[in-house]
């Protein structure tokens, strides 16, 4: 598949459910990051991998279907997404871009312009294991930094703190992986406080590490990687799945024809 070209200053986005999606494609996706990160202002931006589970929260949650809104740039992170895309006859269309392969794909063509990256989430172990697994497949990145936060909120001055230390790195692009929705709203919030590109990844840090497996390529293109994480993780996650799915279906059904 072609390409989808993506226009810095107007994207093609369409809307699902209560989300607006920009169309395009992994490499798409990746270019429109860098080129964020490259051409950086005094005011940050937010960029964001959502899937059914998002659009679910977005709908019963003020807070995050603000930072889902306005400024910024959703791509889709799950086939059912694209299906609804599909089935509404968008024209581009919205296609799947998943967060753990724009990452990778981030991470491989930024060298190019010596983009720098700050790891933001995960435990201190995971950190490690993952700046070790992208130096050692993509020699000459710039990792200006890392840091775990607590897994409570944060006071006001610890997110300063963060802020200062993410600041003085240097770096462009910061990943954030603390799970949903709570990178999303980070992610949100970092966009006003620094002149960075804040990115919600998803669970790319655990899977890049190796301390989550992938599901097979195969099962993720028939759009069932949420079966296989739901059977990797079923006390974590069914919950998620089970109400999240139907209040997916219930925003789509009824924002159709917005």
């Amino acid at each position: 598949m072609a390409n989808l070209t993506v226009d810095l200053a107007n994207p093609v986005s369409h809307r699902i459910g209560s989300v607006s999606f920009v169309a395009a494609d992994r490499l798409g996706a990746a270019r429109f990051a860098l080129a964020r990160a490259v051409n950086l202002t005094d005011s940050g931006s937010h960029i964001h991998l959502a899937n059914a589970y998002s659009l679910a929260l977005a709908d019963s949650n003020d807070t995050v279907r603000r930072s889902l809104s306005g400024d910024s740039t959703n791509f889709a992170d799950g086939k059912p997404l694209t299906w609804v895309s599909t089935l509404k006859r968008h024209s581009p269309r919205i296609v799947q871009v998943r967060g753990p392969q724009l990452f990778r794909d981030v991470f491989d063509l930024g060298r190019v312009s010596e983009v720098k990256h700050f790891l933001l989430g995960s435990s201190d172990e995971t950190l490690a294991q993952l700046q070790y697994a992208l130096e050692k497949s993509y020699p000459g990145v710039q990792i200006a930094g890392t840091f775990s936060p607590p897994f409570r909120a944060m006071s006001s001055e610890e997110l300063s703190a963060q802020d200062e230390k993410i600041a003085a790195s240097g770096a462009q692009i910061v990943w954030v992986g603390l799970g949903t929705p709570k990178q999303d709203l980070e992610a949100f919030r970092l966009a006003f406080a620094l002149p960075v590109v804040a990115i919600a990844v998803g669970a790319a840090f655990d899977f890049v590490a190796g301390s989550v497996k992938e599901s097979p390529r195969w099962i993720s293109k028939l759009g069932f990687e949420w079966v296989y994480r739901l059977a990797m993780e079923p006390r974590r996650l069914w919950r998620r799945y089970l109400f999240g799915n139907a209040r997916f279906l219930w925003s789509v059904a009824k924002n159709w024809n917005k």
